[in-house]
């Protein structure tokens, strides 16, 4: 029964959100909602298993003193800095001037900002890596690349703007071109990729094929 209730479950509430779309009526428009309200709250449920579990593991690392493990007082440091300073804040701990909002504003979101901007040396490094001539696709994805850069980056103007004549953007169109046309039909293929793929697992996962969820590949 461990694992037939969640199969049962899966399935059932599969089928009605799958249903809900051809007949959007009751009882199955209310079925979906309530759902939808079950689905907000396991996801808190979660948000905290996974807040403790990260707490539970960093405490372990310390305590055996694996490898990095200074990381993880800082882990642990932070954590409960949020956790004090939210429950101390009370209902409206998200309100400006509290505490919390404190420590999300000036810590937490500056943070943040810097892990994304390191991320702009990483997608520089792929470029790099992926735009290198060395056979006939990684010189077209090359070519283009540089086009759609130069015509987004408005060199148009600095190469053309001594011409006179407005309206002159070559780099420009081709930059549109490129985009509206071989890009877009690329990312619909993958697109259309991407949604039979998810729909052939949302089956094998209603169907009770694919059980990798219950913690087993049978």
């Amino acid at each position: 029964m461990r694992r037939e209730i969640p199969l049962i479950i899966t399935a059932v509430v599969g089928i009605v959100f799958v249903v809900q779309y051809f007949i959007p009526h009751t009882p199955f428009n209310r079925f979906q909602e309530l759902f939808s309200d079950w689905f907000f709250i396991i996801a808190a449920c979660a948000i905290w298993l996974g807040a403790l579990n990260l707490l539970k593991l960093s405490i372990i690392s310390i305590q055996k003193k694996r490898r990095d493990w200074q990381y993880a007082v800082i882990i642990v440091v932070s954590w409960f800095t949020m956790a004090i300073a939210g429950i101390l804040g009370g209902r409206d701990f998200q309100t400006p001037g509290t505490g919390f909002t404190w420590l999300y504003d000036n810590i937490y979101t500056p943070l943040s900002a810097t892990m994304f901007a390191i991320l702009a040396f990483f997608v520089a490094s792929a470029s790099y890596r992926a735009f290198r001539a060395r056979n006939i696709q990684a010189t077209l994805l090359l070519v283009a690349g540089f086009l759609v850069m130069m015509g987004r980056v408005l060199f148009d103007d600095l190469l053309f703007g001594s011409i006179g004549e407005e309206g002159i953007k070559p780099l420009s169109e081709i930059s549109d071109f490129i985009m509206n046309y071989p890009n877009l039909a690329g990312q619909r293929a993958i697109m259309i990729g991407i949604a039979l793929g998810t729909v052939s697992t949302a089956l094998r996962i209603i169907l009770g094929i694919e059980r990798s969820y219950l913690g087993g590949g049978d």
